[in-house]
């Protein structure tokens, strides 16, 4: 339940920028672009017949705690080369740098406005904001909650179970409480979609790890989530979808629209990576990221289509297989791969030790920032973050 509503709005309001700063000024000086990068059709063919679309779910305006005039974010990111883009400012208490009816009207007509079905997807949601519990992103609802409204991880699970809405984790972790340590609630499951693996610059895989948390990731998982993996910029400022090195994800879509959208992120079918251009699709046993495994134990062969264009021809990169561990991943194989190059793979795996694998695509020659174990694999810098797949018996 809420703790004082004063510390509430304290809390609030430290949480980010004014939010009178710098509106209808123009946006920041492009630093930096994306990348051609790779081709969007993948070198692995299943059905359905998909696109690979670059995503970003996870950004602020001054209509919350960012600094930018709302009326500029949705062409500042399709200029930045995102096929698909969200707009999600906070919701809070009594709006205290949060979201008002008002404004989630005008995100509303602002992503109406900006929707190009078939080039360019424009989505209105909004941030659940707890100071404590943690925030969670909302998308395809049309309305939206705060804490007034949803208090606890109970109220929030009871208000989206009754709406046709996906949710993510956002930046797992880092707030104290970590979503009531991932308490598993059976109503929200298949509405649950997503976890930041990325978030602005930082792998969120070890988050906590240094004050003797658990790995987000496999707190989550074992809790019993289905959760796909994001990267997103959560973006603060003016440079909406132009900074290199932020978090973004990429989609595998039936087609460029909302409704396309919604139905990757319902079936998990994408992929979490901080680099503008990457194409990342793989299958385990056949089946794609985000599937569900018919096995409880066997060899599993993994095929994995890696690549971001002619800028990392034949860039050497690793692919680890992580497993459940009870505080870090468990790394049961460790494959040195190029950009580029189509790998497969086999892999002994079981359900006894676990029902979730995920693939984590890294450059072993930069660290993690945010390390974890010592001599821990996923110490080098992470690239990517594959769906997971679960084994069934």
């Amino acid at each position: 339940m809420l703790g004082a509503a004063g510390g509430l709005l304290i809390a609030a309001a430290a949480a980010g920028g004014t939010r009178a700063a710098a509106a209808g000024g123009a946006a920041a000086t492009r630093t930096t672009a994306a990348t051609a990068g790779a081709a969007r059709a993948s070198r692995l063919h299943h059905p359905p017949a998909t696109t690979l679309v670059h995503a970003d779910m996870h950004n602020h305006t001054v209509m919350s705690d960012g600094d930018g005039d709302p009326e500029l974010a949705f062409a500042s990111m399709r200029d930045a080369g995102l096929d698909v883009a969200a707009l999600t400012d906070h919701s809070t208490l009594f709006s205290v740098e949060g979201l008002s009816s008002a404004e989630w009207s005008r995100t509303g007509a602002l992503a109406d406005a900006a929707d190009d079905p078939g080039h360019y997807t424009a989505i209105r949601g909004f941030e659940w904001s707890h100071p404590l519990l943690g925030h969670a992103n909302v998308w395809f609802t049309e309305d939206w909650v705060d804490l007034l409204g949803a208090g606890s991880m109970g109220g929030f699970f009871d208000w989206l179970g009754s709406r046709s809405a996906v949710a993510s984790f956002n930046h797992p972790g880092r707030e104290l409480l970590r979503f009531d340590d991932f308490a598993h609630e059976a109503a929200a499951q298949e509405q649950m979609v997503g976890l930041e693996m990325f978030n602005r610059t930082d792998d969120y895989l070890f988050e906590g790890w240094s004050d003797g948390r658990p790995s987000p990731l496999v707190a989550c998982l074992n809790a019993g989530w289905r959760t796909g993996l994001t990267g997103v910029t959560d973006e603060h400022g003016t440079d909406w979808g132009f900074p290199e090195g932020k978090g973004r994800s990429g989609l595998w879509v039936t087609e460029n629209t909302r409704a396309g959208v919604f139905e990757a992120m319902r079936a998990r079918r994408f992929f979490a990576t901080r680099l503008s251009g990457l194409r990342l699709d793989a299958t385990a046993g056949g089946v794609r990221m985000g599937g569900t495994l018919p096995v409880a134990a066997g060899d599993i062969t993994f095929v994995v289509d890696l690549d971001r264009g002619p800028d990392w021809a034949g860039k050497p990169l690793n692919i680890q297989v992580l497993r459940p561990g009870s505080d870090a991943p468990a790394v049961v194989d460790v494959i040195e791969t190029q950009s580029g190059r189509l790998t497969e793979f086999t892999v002994p795996l079981t359900a006894d030790d676990g029902t979730w694998v995920v693939l984590r695509v890294s450059d072993p020659a930069q660290a993690n920032g945010t390390p974890g174990p010592d001599g821990h694999p996923c110490n080098d810098w992470g690239v990517a973050y594959t769906s997971p797949w679960w084994l069934t018996a």
